[in-house]
């Protein structure tokens, strides 16, 4: 069995989705073609399915809908349904079909599978994050100033929905694994053109900071990044509990729109904790992240702190001055007194 075979075992072990619909995304390209073919070699004999959904962005025209024959094809071969969405037929989509952000790509991709999944009933989504993806996704974060949750990088398991989760099997996998593995079936695969675009972020980390990175300060830079990550992950479950006894002390109010904190309930509370409690209200608002950097979620902290406010411990009157922040995403947080209130200002 070739190490790739053996890593998706350990990682998703087959006796888990014998019995259950799973769907793999397969966008055509190498890593998620290795995926698709690792899940075939691996898999156990059982009442379950395997389902390929493949997402058609349409960016790169008659190249995109070769990618989707393609993948269609592997599919065929394997005997297994294929699932097909495109970016302009999503129902409901916000975005406008030509939108090319990285952010709206995820966002149209995501909302496809899951869709998908809940329409074939499938109790896994698998998708081919590999261990290169992960490097280059601590060090986004990290230049970005994430805090230690966000070191963590890429979760190997996450709910997509009530019915759902997403699994990773190639999270410990390395690029050059994923090709071996590909040369050694003669398994073509097909090369997405805009991966090598230095339009987007992603792809200068790949091709020109990690590489610089590694030839003139540490050419195993991309291993510490992945014990960093590692050592974050280990964290996870400390921070979890001590944000989840955060949230019940403190916050008051989350309802649509609106988040009030009780400051006096952060005072057992470590700083990086605190932050952490912002972020996790602020998602669940599902207010806009990718403008927030570290600078506002310790101007947020700092707002907390009760030692640094002038007027903790005293009730002040609707008509006295507040302290206010306003923050992208059109979000206000105001300070009266002992207490933090979280706004959507439209």
């Amino acid at each position: 069995m070739h190490q790739l075979e053996n890593a998706i075992a350990d990682a998703w072990p087959p006796s888990s989705w014998a019995d259950v619909t799973a769907l793999v995304a397969v966008s055509g390209g190498a890593d998620s073609v290795a995926l698709l073919r690792g899940v075939a070699a691996v898999r156990r004999p059982g009442p379950g399915r395997v389902v390929v959904a493949h997402f058609n962005h349409g960016w790169r025209g008659a190249a995109s809908d070769a990618d989707e024959v393609f993948v269609r094809h592997l599919a065929t071969d394997l005997g297994w349904q294929f699932e097909c969405g495109r970016a302009a037929a999503l129902a409901g989509s916000i975005e406008l079909p030509t939108s090319r952000s990285e952010a709206s790509a995820r966002r149209q991709r995501y909302r496809f599978l899951r869709h998908t999944a809940e329409r074939v009933g499938a109790r896994y989504v698998a998708l081919a994050h590999t261990a290169d993806d992960q490097i280059e996704t601590i060090l986004h974060r990290l230049l970005r100033g994430t805090g230690i949750a966000g070191l963590a990088g890429i979760p190997r398991v996450r709910r997509l929905s009530e019915a759902t989760s997403i699994v990773r099997p190639l999270l410990d996998v390395r690029r050059a694994v994923v090709l071996d593995y590909l040369a050694t079936l003669g398994q073509s695969f097909s090369t997405d053109t805009t991966n090598e675009s230095l339009a987007y972020t992603r792809n200068r980390l790949r091709h020109e900071l990690l590489p610089h990175l590694a030839r003139r300060y540490n050419p195993r830079v991309g291993e510490a990044l992945l014990r960093l990550g590692r050592q974050a992950e280990d964290l996870k479950p400390l921070i979890a509990r001590l944000l989840e006894q955060a949230t019940a002390s403190c916050v008051v109010e989350n309802s649509a729109g609106v988040v009030r904190i009780a400051t006096d309930g952060l005072r057992p509370f470590p700083p990086f904790i605190v932050r952490e409690l912002f972020v996790s209200c602020w998602r669940s608002q599902h207010w806009p992240e990718g403008d927030m950097t570290a600078e506002h979620w310790d101007q947020l902290a700092r707002l907390a702190s009760i030692d640094n406010w002038p007027l903790a411990g005293r009730k002040l009157a609707s008509a006295e001055p507040r302290w206010r922040i306003t923050l992208p995403g059109a979000v206000r947080a105001t300070r009266r007194g002992d207490e933090i209130v979280l706004e959507a200002t439209k």
